[in-house]
């Protein structure tokens, strides 16, 4: 008989954390409390808390390699030099060039106001300024 009373008591401890809830609650001050018991008589909520999800870390480095690769043709396809036909593609990468330092000036003259200070609705106009500069010198600049 106190063998079978052990068994119970071995297997009682062992599978009460297996069924422990969490629960939440705000308390009177507006505080909200996270707990394994319920806190009693106050209104709480019990949380269904999921199994955690895990990625094999051989997907982790063959995600990182594939990332990798092609940053490296990017930046293979952003480094090829030009090859247009004779004087009229000449004149246009010139251009390009002029308009792509305009814009890069430009962020810049943006980006020392903003770091000299500056109120609510002239930040807001500095940064729309700032997002709308910088896409123009990615489409224009760096995606061509």
């Amino acid at each position: 008989m106190p063998w079978i009373l052990a068994i119970f008591v071995v297997i009682g401890c062992f599978s009460s954390p297996l069924y422990a809830g969490v629960y939440t609650w705000i308390d009177s001050n507006g505080i909200a409390h996270f707990s394994d018991y319920p806190p009693g008589e106050l209104p709480h909520r019990e949380i269904v808390v999921s199994e955690p999800s895990t990625v094999p870390m051989s997907e982790n480095l063959d995600q990182g390699r594939r990332v990798s690769g092609i940053r490296d043709d990017v930046r293979g396809l952003l480094s090829a030099p030009d090859r247009g036909a004779g004087e009229g593609a000449d004149r246009a990468r010139v251009e390009r060039e002029k308009t792509c330092g305009a814009y890069r000036k430009k962020l810049e003259r943006i980006q020392s106001k903003l770091r000299a200070g500056y109120g609510n609705d002239k930040g807001n106009t500095l940064r729309r300024q700032r997002r709308e500069t910088s896409q123009k010198l990615s489409r224009e600049c760096l995606l061509q």
